[in-house]
């Protein structure tokens, strides 16, 4: 624990508290959403809200160590052994705890029982888990996937399982990219759904669907749904258009998928005599996105797959953060781990996923080829986001697929090739209510009567013009670590937020790109300066 550790602050993984409370409850919660989480310190001796280091009075350390080992050992279900030490900080003793990530959650305080005593760690602040959570928290840590779960309360017909296999089949054809792939497509049949967890045979020789079945199929009206959306600008104030797919899932993937290629620029590159349209994002790489975000869902929460389109970004979002042992960076290196492995067979068998874990680098490569940033991975904890920002016309880089500016609507651009032109045309957006069926999509419901076929540059050069309401959660986290430290670095940001260096960059690159503010000076020697 260093001093700037401290002068940072609380965060996802730290917390202080200026002594041992005598109601241990009031720091147990937090012990559990780090042993239910990825882990964390609790610093006894440092003012919460001051961050002064206050101490420990010497002869009472030992004591205060073994009250609170005992403490942790006898309040927590299942057990949870803490590391509990002594560190000297400005010439102050402070006791320092540390919780490792639990391998046999949920962990929850045995006085209040598993169903209101299970605490979750989110974005620095320990808050309760839902019924929903801790039961994901059971399936992950049990090495079980919830579409595996046998729906006995159903059956399903001969006819429904040929219908299912004859689907399947048609789809593995369409999606074979060569012909002797289509060739070698097999028939699928029931026992090999059984093999893979979607059909379960009973002991009455009746077959029982499994959730994956349920969720295959889109017979879960609710949990079956894949939400898409365009915004204007580059929040969720006004929406232009919604769309919400239903039915089987592959062809929830592919209506999403060509959603957003209908909302975003698709350019006309001519290489000669030859005319190439390219899409300005990736869009194989958008299809594999929407694909993972359907893997890797968890059905056991009340809320849905969204596929949101602003100005400057396509952003999706899977319901369930990143499994344990996975990591933003692992991800990034082709590290894999599927939430729904009953579903993963069935789209493996459709050509929908090629191999485990190369979507994120081949995204990531795509994108570079592209010419446009790096896509930021962002762990909601409840949630997991990937946004692919836009090319604004400040992205291009010589050699790069694409190099056109997508600032206003029915523009004609060069690209920085000699040998080709782009020209960018908008795609059509209705004028439905985005809200309709699902508040939490939105944050306000103001209607745009028509599509936004208007300039989409933000020509403001200070922040003189924002508004905090147009900052969000994340951007004003890191205005306020630039209010108390102006040299604070982004090693620092990414460690207090417990975020990824990159993200923390992009983040700096928006609030920069909005005037909100500048950098002076060197990189390792500047300073940020906020403006307004």
């Amino acid at each position: 624990m260093t001093l700037e550790e401290i002068l940072a602050g609380e965060s996802k993984n730290l917390e202080f508290k200026v002594q041992r409370p005598k109601n241990s409850t009031n720091y147990m919660k937090s012990v559990v959403a780090f042993a239910n989480g990825e882990g964390g310190r609790i610093i006894f001796g440092i003012d919460d809200k001051t961050r002064r280091v206050e101490g420990i009075p010497k002869e009472q350390v030992f004591s205060e160590i073994d009250a609170i080992t005992e403490a942790i050992s006898d309040s927590c279900e299942p057990t949870i052994i803490p590391d509990v030490y002594l560190q000297q900080i400005d010439d102050k003793a402070v006791i320092v705890v540390e919780i490792s990530p639990g391998k046999q959650r949920p962990y929850y305080i045995k006085a209040a029982g598993i169903k209101d005593g299970t605490y979750i760690r989110v974005a620095g602040t320990t808050r309760p888990a839902d019924r929903d959570l801790t039961a994901e928290m059971y399936y992950e840590d049990e090495g079980r996937s919830y579409d595996n779960v046998v729906r006995r309360d159903l059956t399903v017909t001969d006819e429904e399982i040929q219908w299912l296999c004859s689907q399947m089949k048609e789809v593995a054809v369409k999606n074979a990219r060569l012909e002797g792939q289509k060739a070698s497509v097999k028939d699928v049949t029931r026992n090999q759904l059984l093999s893979w967890g979607l059909l379960e045979e009973g002991g009455d020789g009746k077959i029982h669907p499994t959730n994956g079945y349920i969720f295959l199929l889109g017979k879960d009206s609710f949990h079956s749904v894949i939400q898409c959306g365009v915004f204007k600008n580059n929040t969720r104030s006004v929406f232009v258009d919604k769309r919400e797919y239903t039915g089987p899932l592959w062809e929830q993937v592919e209506q999403a998928h060509d959603y957003v290629l209908r909302n975003i620029h698709l350019g006309a590159r001519f290489v000669g005599i030859y005319r190439q349209d390219i899409y300005e994002l990736p869009p194989d790489s958008i299809r594999e996105l929407i694909i993972n975000a359907v893997m890797n869902c968890s059905f056991l929460q009340n809320s849905h797959i969204q596929v949101a389109i602003y100005d400057d970004r396509l952003e999706i979002t899977s319901p369930g953060g990143l499994l344990p042992g996975v990591t933003i960076e692992k991800m990034q290196e082709g590290f894999s781990k599927i939430r729904n492995k009953a579903l993963a067979h069935a789209f493996l068998y459709m050509n929908m996923i090629e191999e485990w874990g190369s979507g994120i680098p081949k995204l990531m490569r795509e994108m570079k080829e592209y010419g446009l940033r790096e896509p930021e991975f962002i762990d909601l904890e409840i949630g997991f986001r990937v946004n692919l920002y836009r090319n604004r016309g400040d992205a291009g880089v010589a050699g790069s697929k694409i190099n056109a500016s997508t600032e206003k609507h029915n523009t004609s651009i060069e690209t920085g090739n000699n040998d080709a032109n782009t020209s960018m045309t908008p795609t059509n957006c209705s004028t439905e209510n985005f809200c309709a069926g699902n508040a939490g999509f939105c944050a306000n419901t103001e209607n745009s009567t028509e599509p936004d076929n208007t300039s989409q540059k933000d020509d403001r050069t200070s922040a003189e013009a924002y508004s905090e309401t147009e900052l969000n959660d994340r951007e004003k986290k890191l205005l306020e670590l630039i209010r108390e430290n102006p040299s604070i670095t982004m090693n620092r940001m990414a460690a207090v937020c417990g975020l990824s260096k990159s993200s923390i960059r992009y983040t700096l690159d928006g609030l920069r790109n909005r005037g909100v503010i500048t950098r002076k000076g060197s990189q390792k020697k500047g300073v940020w300066v906020i403006h307004g």
